[in-house]
């Protein structure tokens, strides 16, 4: 895997939009946020547009932002806008050979799945599941410094919860390979394309947001049919926010969790906050990872 450089104060970071569109705060708020943490900031066109009310720009524009900001010398790393929607309709449009060639920290999660799971496929790039450039105004002391360290790590790292909240066992036992994965609804859709995840011999890491337990079952039923738990070796699940009985009478999520771990009997996590939350974690995919779910530890490594 290509591991991109360090992040350092003074580097400069690229914001591209390669999903949707802004919202909330203005790209000079953002720029003087980013700024404010010692950082120099350039920003893509496709932050500045919006297409069909929920695109920041057509696929052509958010495409070529991307391919861009690889090629741009003077950027160090790549952090995207928000997630919403888009990234998996210029999947077709990138040329994989620049982002191989140049690697870079990127850095998002929700959308930015699909790019996470394209990039770690067809690049062999350590990719980056954090905070991303609309929330800048919103971090936290936690959120910046698990990016931050995760990034810049030299040979070993051990995952940090917030300190209240405690990583939690659903299977025991110990697992390692590579982590991939990220936002469950993004995971899902690359099925049956060239696209598709491939998680064998892998930690399947799994985050969701805004989804009805039904939904949510469908979906970890859809990953089921298609093997992708038969393969990997462990399984993380992060946060689920907000993800919601429709009914009094459904069953809670963490019967749909404890179901997938009894079911494959891998050794599995839960309760690791990455993904739409705050604080939270930021987690390299691409990277090795060893879980221990009979000491609730998951480590990373470089070598």
């Amino acid at each position: 895997m290509n591991i991109p450089k360090n992040l350092k104060k003074g580097d400069t970071i690229g914001i591209i939009a390669p999903s949707g569109d802004l919202r909330e705060y203005t790209i000079n708020e953002i720029k003087l946020g980013i700024e404010s943490y010692g950082y120099k900031v350039k920003i893509g066109k496709s932050c500045y547009l919006t297409y069909r009310g929920y695109l920041a720009g057509n696929d052509e524009i958010r495409a070529s932002d991307l391919e861009n900001m690889f090629l741009d010398t003077d950027i160090d790393a790549i952090m995207c806008l928000r997630g919403g929607y888009g990234t998996s309709r210029i999947l077709n449009l990138i040329n994989y050979d620049i982002i191989k060639n140049n690697p870079k920290v990127f850095i998002g999660f929700s959308d930015i799945t699909a790019l996470h799971i394209a990039f770690n496929k067809k690049c062999d790039l350590v990719t980056y599941h954090g905070i991303m450039a609309n929330t800048v105004n919103k971090w936290d002391d936690f959120s910046y410094k698990s990016l931050i360290e995760c990034i810049n790590f030299k040979d070993e790292l051990i995952l940090k919860n917030p300190c209240k909240d405690s990583i939690k066992s659903l299977y025991k036992g110990k697992a390692s390979g590579d982590i991939i994965g990220g936002n469950l609804s993004m995971i899902a859709c690359s099925l049956g394309t060239e696209y598709e995840i491939d998680t064998r011999g892998k930690i399947l890491f799994i985050e969701e947001v805004g989804e009805y337990i039904y939904r949510v079952d469908r979906l970890l039923n859809h990953l089921s049919l298609a093997k992708k738990f038969d393969d990997c070796n462990g399984i993380i699940f992060g946060d689920f926010n907000d993800c919601r009985k429709s009914t009094k009478q459904d069953c809670d999520l963490i019967d749909l969790l404890v179901e997938i771990a009894n079911r494959y009997k891998k050794p599995t996590l839960y309760n690791i906050k990455s993904g739409h939350c705050k604080p939270i974690v930021t987690i390299p995919f691409g990277i090795k990872c060893k879980i221990d779910a009979d000491e609730c530890s998951i480590i990373f490594n470089k070598k």
